[in-house]
This record gives structure tokens, sequence and C-alpha cells, in this order.
């Protein structure tokens, strides 16, 4: 499926990326001075590909995000390359990118009762996607968007698309905004906490769908999110950013067995153990990360990471790290990287 821009799947050989940001660097005008919130993400993704973008509040993985359709508000300067199959997203006239999102590119927000209109049905919202994007008339829009509530395991689609958003579930309120999200096929969707404020049994269920649409529809995803328990569940490959820049980066399996980074060491230490009992974890303290998160006033000149860091020395202070590899396809921002003992 193409969109207006005729972007085709796949450019040049067939291991080329679907998408690739290179340098990326996103900084906001405050009544203080700029504030820089991403400094030199770089990743690329593949067709089909689960990347998960990970870290604590404030790291800049949701700008990373948001800037990639071009979601930020005017107050945002964004610089470095993004493209996907080939054409540079930053160099699009507003109109053009408008036509890339929502066909080619879809964003799922975190909190879909805020997304969602109140005042319209789900099936119209789904609808209006549809015939914007694909020239649907209204009747074969609404059609499609039972088949696509019905994709994403919606009970009795046939009524459901008839009725608002406050009558729906937390849970199937995120469910449409998925179906939404996949309506026109896109290329790449983009998944901005999907799963927060649901419960486990739900949270399931929506990461099920997800893995199902990417295998039935061939849809890329990223997918933003601090959960490591669903990162484990879905993701091929993982960045971890802190303080605006990307720290580490390694396949799934890779970067639990051997983290590298002390700030990931620290992350996955504060997961509780499945092989400890119940008990057992509700009277043990999670391990936790000294320290605050640094200021983004100015351009790091060192490792953001190195006032928390239990590994810190001299050149940590006095020079920022080169993202570069301490382990076969696994670059690492760190002057003393490896494992936790």
């Amino acid at each position: 499926m193409t969109s207006s821009l005729d972007l085709p799947v796949q450019v040049g050989p067939a291991n080329d990326p679907l998408l690739s940001v290179d340098d990326l660097r996103v900084r906001f005008a405050s009544e203080d001075g700029p504030v820089y919130a991403v400094n030199g993400v770089s990743f690329e993704l593949g067709a089909s590909e689960v990347l998960a973008i990970v870290g604590e509040s404030g790291c800049g993985k949701s700008v990373t995000a948001m800037a990639i359709p071009g979601l930020l508000p005017p107050t945002a300067t964004v610089e470095g390359s993004i493209r996907l199959a080939g054409v540079d997203l930053l160099s699009l006239s507003p109109k053009e990118l408008r036509e890339v999102r929502g066909k080619d590119i879809s964003f799922v927000f975190q909190e879909p009762m805020t997304s969602l209109n109140p005042a319209f049905t789900v099936g119209r919202q789904i609808r209006e996607v549809l015939q914007r994007h694909e020239g649907l008339s209204k009747r074969a829009a609404q059609q499609r968007a039972v088949e696509l509530l019905e994709l994403v395991r919606i009970p009795a689609p046939q009524r459901r698309v008839d009725e608002y958003p406050h009558q729906l579930s937390g849970g199937m309120r995120q469910r449409v905004m998925i179906a939404m999200g996949v309506a026109c096929g896109p290329k790449v969707l983009i998944a901005d906490e999907p799963t927060t404020a649901l419960d486990v049994t739900i949270q399931a269920g929506v990461l099920d769908i997800m893995r199902d649409l990417r295998t039935e529809l061939s849809t890329a995803i990223i997918l933003i999110t601090h959960d490591l328990g669903v990162v484990a569940d879905l993701a091929d490959r993982v960045v971890v950013m802190y303080a605006g820049m990307p720290v580490e980066e390694a396949e799934i399996h890779e970067l639990f067995a051997h983290p590298q980074h002390p700030y990931t060491n620290g992350l996955l230490r504060a997961i509780p153990h499945r092989e400890k009992g119940v008990e057992e974890v509700a009277r043990s303290r999670l391990a936790e990360i000294p320290g605050l998160v640094p200021s983004l006033r100015s351009e790091p000149d060192l490792c953001p990471f190195a006032p928390r860091c239990p590994r810190s020395t001299e050149i940590c202070v006095s020079l920022r790290p080169p993202l570069e590899p301490t382990r076969p396809h696994h670059p690492t921002a760190c002057y003393h990287p490896g494992e936790d003992s």
C-alpha cells in the first residue's frame, strides 16, 4: 500500500532500513533559554521489526518518537536526518508531512481518553482516517471500521463501532487507538507507552494484538516504554536513552544477558525477580539508582550519568563518551562498560 507521496516499501538492497534516524537533535525554546531534550540519537528500523526505546521519565524517548512524524510544537527545533524508505521527512512541507502521518507512519498515544474525541463515536473517528487517506465512501469506511475493531479483538464490533469513548473500558479505548493507527496499513507504528495504566491481563492482550499486527500487516513498530518487562515480551532490539542521549543499543537477548552501561544495569536491577516468591518480593526493597537526572539546559560535554555512576572516573566528568561497540553489534556510550558483578 503506497501513500500519496508514493513512498516505496523498500529502496535499494533488501537489507536497507525502512526508517533511518541519524544524529537527531531536538531543543525547545523557553523563557529560561533552550532545553536540549534530544542530543544525537541515531538508529535504524527494518520492515516488521520491533524497536524499543527505553529510559526513565524525562530521558527524551517520547520527544524522539514525536519528532519522527513531525508532532512536536512550534517551540521545537529539530536537526539531523529522518528518512522513511529513502525520503527525508524533515525536508517535507507541512502538507506533505500530513499526508505521511496516518498513512505511512501512525502514532498511538499514551492516554486514549485524551486522544479520542468524546463527542464522536469510535466508528466515526476511525472512518475519518479512512476517508481522508484512502478515499473510501462513508459506507465502505464504516464497514472497514468494524473489521478493524474485530482485528484488535474488540468483542461485538458491530455494536461497539457506534459507541462513544466513555462507554468503553481503558483497554478497549487503547485497542481503538491501535485500530486507528493501523487503519491505512502504515509502514511504521509508533506506540508511546501503550500499556501504561492498564492491568496486567489487559497489558498482555494489547501486546498480543501488536505482535499479531506486526506479523499480519508487516508493520514495523517503535515501542516507547519504561517497562523492561514489556520490552522483553515484544521487542527485537532496544535503544536505552538517558538525559536525551542513547547510551546503549543491542538485540533484546544480548541486552538482558550482557548489559554494558551502568544505567542499563541499574534499570535491570530494579526489576522484581520472578524466582522470588510473592512474600519475599513484598518484603524486599527494589534496587534504585541514586541521584537525580541532570538538567537539560546545556548541551552535554561529559557523561551525563557520571554524577550517579559508581564507576565514574576523571575522564567521565571531562569528556562525553562516544557510542562504540563494546561487544559485537552492541554499542555503548561508556568508558567503563561491563556487567555488574
